[in-house]
Parts: C-alpha cells; structure tokens; sequence
C-alpha cells in the first residue's frame, strides 16, 4: 500500500489558502510577506520532492500550479513524476502538455484504489478541498505541516468541522525556528 502525504504552509489558525500569493485572498501570500525566510525551514520541501513517487491535486491546485511548476527549477523533480488529479470536471484537454503524465480521477475510491497499487509515497500539494475530503475518509497517512506563527482568520482550512471520531497521530519529526516557523510531522495511527 502506498502512503498519502498532505504537505501544507499552514497558520496558526489553520489557514492553507493563498500562500504564495495567489489572486483573491485578502491575506495573499502571507508566507513570505508576514515571516522573515530561513531557509532550514524549508529544508523538508526538498526532501518532499525526492521522497515522493507521485503527485496527487485537486483541480484547482493543478490549475494553479501547471502553468508555473513544470519550468520552476524549484520543482525540476516534480516534473517528470506521474500527477493525479482529483476532479469530476476537469477534461483531458484542459491538461498541460509539458509536466509529464497526469491522471485525471474522479472520485475518492479511485484515490484509494491508488493508494493500493505498488509505488513509493504520494504527496498532496495545495488543494484545500481535496484535504478535507481525503482525511474525513481516513485516506491520508501522514501530515508534513509548516506551521507558520500567522493567525489569517478567514481562508481555506487545511481540516474540516465535520462532527467525526478522534483521529489520532503521532509526532514522528518537529522542529522550531528563529522566526518561529515550525515543522510538525505527524503519522495518522490507525
């Protein structure tokens, strides 16, 4: 069975929306204009990108992310890895050409008959809704959050309010910076 990582930018408060500045959010791109960069902080999205065997997004991420990504020397591993997407509108035309192979699914079952196929990790980039969906079906296995000393208020949460069971994890890596970032990663205890 593969293992479904969730990576997010995240504020204290719980906020993933538009951490990179992207159009619409009051707070955009509070990563880099609210917190002064140490560059060990970000030490994980490296190695993200060498541990994972497969990108998995929801629509709006890739649509997001696929015009920019493919020629981001920041991302160059990103780019020949097999992406999923997780959409019920998005159509083969609308893929990007230059950003390797991507596959369209449209459902949550078709997410975990993924995680049943033989691989290395998947890791979920933005796609807030996509989140929530995947961790309310006990599909995710681990959460890699940069926890950012920000209270946004309004935005995109990384978790739902759905009324659910306690859902247990264990701290497997943390650390904390100067400006008060800090790495938390937590394996989901099944």
């Amino acid at each position: 069975m593969r293992t479904l990582i969730s990576t997010s930018f995240i504020s204290l408060d719980g906020v993933v929306e538009a951490p990179g500045g992207e159009p619409g959010y009051r707070n955009s791109g509070w990563t880099f204009k609210n917190v002064e960069f140490v560059p060990e902080a970000f030490e994980i999205k490296e190695r993200e990108q060498q541990e994972a065997a497969a990108i998995l997004m929801g629509r709006v991420s890739y649509e997001a992310f696929s015009p920019v990504w493919p020629d981001m020397k920041e991302f160059a591993d990103y780019k020949s890895m097999p992406k999923y997407v997780v959409s019920t509108t998005l159509t083969q035309d609308s893929l990007v050409s230059n950003w390797g192979e991507t596959t369209i699914l449209r459902s949550l079952d078709q997410v975990a008959a993924l995680k049943e196929t033989e691989g290395g990790p998947i890791i979920i980039h933005g796609s807030a809704s996509l989140n929530r969906s995947l961790s309310d079906a006990g599909l995710i296995d681990r959460y890699q959050l940069l926890v950012f000393p920000l209270l946004l208020g309004a935005g995109k949460r990384l978790f739902s309010t759905t009324d659910k069971d306690a859902q247990k994890l264990k701290l497997v890596e943390h650390d904390v910076y100067a400006n008060g970032l800090q790495k938390q990663v937590f394996d989901v205890v099944r």
